[in-house]
C-alpha cells in the first residue's frame, strides 16, 4: 500500500492552483474577446477546451511537484526550475492575454517550453514518474506555441 504524504500533495495542489488562478486573471476575461477573436488561428480548438485541458494538465504538474517534494534526493535545483516554470507560466498569460504583446509572448513562450524541458531532466534524476507526468504539459505547451506564432506572425 502506498503511503501518501497528506500535507505535501495539500501544499502541492494549493501551490498548483494559485498559479492557475493568477494566471486565469489574466486569460479568462479575455478568451471571448473581440480581440482574441480576430487573432485566433483557424486551428484554435473551441474555447471550452483550454480550461479542461489546463485542469488536466495542473493535476499532472501537481502530481509531479508532490512526486518530487516527498523524494529522499536532493530536490533543490528541481524546486527552483518548477518555480520558475510556474512564474514562466503566469507571465505568458499576462503577455499575451492581457498585454497583448503576441510577439513577445511568442518568444517567452520559448523559454517556457525550455523550463518544462529543464524540469522534465532535473525530475527524471530524482523520480521518473515526476519527469514522465510533464510530459503532457510539453506537448500542449508546443502546441500553444503553434496557436501564438500563427497569432502572432
Amino acid at each position: 500500500m502506498i503511503k501518501i504524504n497528506w500535507g505535501l500533495l495539500i501544499v502541492s495542489v494549493v501551490i498548483i492552483m494559485v498559479v492557475a488562478g493568477v494566471g486565469g486573471l489574466f486569460t479568462s476575461a479575455n478568451t471571448g474577446s473581440e480581440w482574441y477573436e480576430s487573432i485566433k488561428p483557424s486551428i484554435t480548438p473551441p474555447n471550452w477546451i483550454f480550461p479542461i485541458v489546463w485542469n488536466i494538465l495542473f493535476l499532472l504538474i501537481a502530481i509531479s511537484l508532490y512526486l518530487i517534494l516527498i523524494s529522499k534526493e536532493q530536490k533543490t535545483k528541481v524546486l527552483i526550475a518548477y518555480l520558475i516554470n510556474f512564474i514562466l507560466n503566469i507571465l505568458w498569460s499576462f503577455l499575451f492575454f492581457s498585454q497583448k504583446l503576441t510577439k513577445i509572448a511568442f518568444f517567452e513562450l520559448l523559454v517556457l517550453w525550455i523550463s518544462v524541458i529543464f524540469m522534465i531532466s532535473l525530475a527524471y534524476k530524482i523520480d521518473k514518474k515526476a519527469a514522465y507526468l510533464l510530459v503532457p504539459y510539453l506537448l500542449w505547451l508546443t502546441f500553444a506555441g503553434i496557436l501564438n506564432y500563427l497569432a502572432a506572425f
